[in-house]
């Protein structure tokens, strides 16, 4: 039996996607408080309208508009939680995100400190000027989420209630005479006071629709961990394939405390807390990270490179384009696994076999969102491609997700009798399953993909949900994203979100079966750039109260 949460006690955010629940337009608010008595009454009149995640009655109405809160460090030491309390939370969450610039890779290590003091001049104004030195009144201490559902179908406008609360937002900040104010400084401009975001609309069959995808192109968002109690009992099984962990060959949900502090972690230990328990049960930790996409250069590297692999391969150019693209992240860009479909003749096969060509074009695109649903796109492993034929070791979705990949048993070679892959049916995720993310959030910029420039405010609003952002998203982050000794691949980064201002290669092996040779993409760029972010705690309802009425006892 699947374990049972409070769910009435957990922010909505953390164990739902929104955006999978129909919910594709976003603003995310980031507030300063400058007085802790007026911080405590906004807090008590957000938690009212908080959305938690007590599961929506069968063909109920879900809401218009979500709301969600969550606080940074400095955010708690200004609403006067006891400093017992704050001494207690990790080290990482106290630091804040911009001090851990060299960990994760947001920072040239190879420049010293004194000499690159300019280093965040492309983030965003508001996080340039967070925890800066002087200007405490710039520092960002809440951060508030609104998620909105589609006004009408065939449209790319929300609801009106996103607008309303936005309002409604504004005026709790203006009652409280400027002892909270919302931060403008978003965008490169700095001149938004939240920062949008929404689905990347297509025109299909002369209709507007959402698609699963980012900037980019690529389909997203589709092997995100499932974990115990997420889900009902009769849900559960379905749910968990491809985004558990693989014990004895079947997959299973991973341990409610990697996500929710409180509970059990793998480990089969309660994950560190500060005094009282009460204020950091059924919590989390949260990463907030902007990330922008350079389109065009995207585009430019993978033109030159396909015209290359094109020639040297004799395949035409368009499947050296989608070949190229597949092998750098893990998957086609419609979500099929190169796992499960590796070559791009099979991949037009399954696209004929599942509709996604269907020449009704409203079908096609439902054909699609029903397989990037399904276990189907999720329900592969790696064990059986040690060597990277199918899909490369250094590809994104690799090192986002090792699966089965790093068990110690696996062996790289074949069979002698069969001269087939050496297939370990028995691998595991053990090495896995401690790195997990929840990744929350929406693409930001145009609402259609036809702006193509680096300049264009374009990307992923990125939200990385956890219970320790050391062991879990520093870890990915720098050690699977920035370095690649865990893939055999030396220092060579994640092709799609590495940082790739000294090592520009992506090596992409070939089955010697096939007669062709190896290719490694030589010319790559930094295609995904962080213009700013922080470190939040999400606190269960409990504590927001807590912190409402000012009574956090760490004795």
């Amino acid at each position: 039996m699947t374990q049972m949460l409070d769910l009435a006690d957990i922010q909505g955010n953390v164990p739902r996607a929104y955006g999978r629940y129909s919910f594709p337009f976003a603003r995310y608010f980031f507030l300063n408080i400058a007085s802790p008595v007026e911080g405590r009454k906004f807090v008590d009149a957000v938690r009212q309208k908080v959305t938690t995640a007590a599961r929506w009655p069968e063909n109920a109405t879900k809401p218009d508009c979500t709301v969600n809160i969550g606080f940074t460090f400095m955010g708690l030491l200004k609403l006067e939680i006891p400093t017992r309390t704050l001494q207690g939370m990790p080290d990482t969450f106290i630091e804040g995100m911009k001090a851990r610039a060299f960990i994760l890779g947001d920072r040239d290590n190879t420049k010293p400190a004194e000499d690159d003091t300019n280093w965040d001049s492309h983030w965003d104004p508001i996080w340039q000027r967070n925890r800066s030195s002087g200007l405490e009144a710039e520092n960002v201490h809440i951060w508030i989420s609104l998620n909105a559902q589609l006004k009408t179908q065939g449209t790319t406008e929300p609801v009106d209630a996103l607008e309303q609360t936005t309002d409604w937002l504004q005026t709790l900040c203006n009652e409280s005479n400027g002892g909270v104010r919302i931060l403008s400084g978003i965008g490169q401009d700095g001149k938004q006071n939240y920062q949008a975001a929404s689905a990347v609309f297509e025109d299909i069959g002369g209709t507007k629709l959402p698609t699963p995808k980012e900037h980019l192109g690529f389909a997203d968002g589709i092997g995100d961990p499932v974990f115990e109690g997420q889900y009902r009992d009769e849900e559960m099984g379905q749910a968990v394939i491809g985004r558990g962990k693989l014990v004895d060959g079947t997959w299973m949900p991973i341990a409610t405390g990697e996500f929710l502090l409180g509970h059990p972690d793998e480990s089969q230990e309660l994950p560190p807390t500060a005094m009282p328990p009460e204020f950091m049960n059924n919590g989390t930790f949260m990463a907030f990270r902007k990330l922008h996409e350079n389109v065009a250069t995207f585009d430019n590297v993978l033109n030159e490179e396909a015209a290359r692999y094109a020639s040297e391969m004799g395949v035409p150019l368009e499947e050296a384009q989608e070949t190229l693209r597949g092998k750098m992240c893990g998957r086609w860009t419609d979500g099929v696994p190169l796992a499960k479909v590796p070559t791009y003749r099979e991949w037009q096969e399954f696209r004929e076999k599942q509709g996604f060509n269907d020449p009704d074009p409203i079908k096609a695109w439902k054909n699609q969102l029903d397989y990037v649903g399904s276990p189907e796109a999720r329900d592969f492993r790696y064990a059986d491609d040690m060597e990277g034929f199918k899909c490369p070791a250094g590809a994104h979705l690799r090192r986002m997700n090792t699966r089965d990949y790093l068990d110690p048993l696996n062996k790289v070679g074949t069979y002698p009798a069969t001269k087939k892959p050496y297939a370990n049916k028995n691998a595991t995720s053990q090495l896995n399953k401690r790195r997990r993310v929840l990744r929350r959030g929406l693409p930001y910029g145009p609402a259609d993909l036809n702006s193509r420039s680096d300049e264009t405010e374009q990307g992923v609003a990125m939200m990385i949900v956890g219970c320790s952002l050391f062991r879990q998203f520093e870890f990915v982050q720098q050690q699977w994203i920035q370095y690649g000794l865990d893939f055999h691949q030396g220092n060579n980064t994640c092709p799609m979100l590495g940082d790739h201002s000294h090592h520009k290669r992506h090596t992409i092996p070939s089955d010697p079966a096939s007669g062709k040779p190896p290719y490694v993409m030589s010319k790559l760029k930094t295609f995904v750039e962080c213009r700013g972010g922080d470190y939040f705690f999400i606190p269960s309802m409990t504590a927001l109260r807590m912190i409402a009425m000012g009574i956090v006892d760490p004795t």
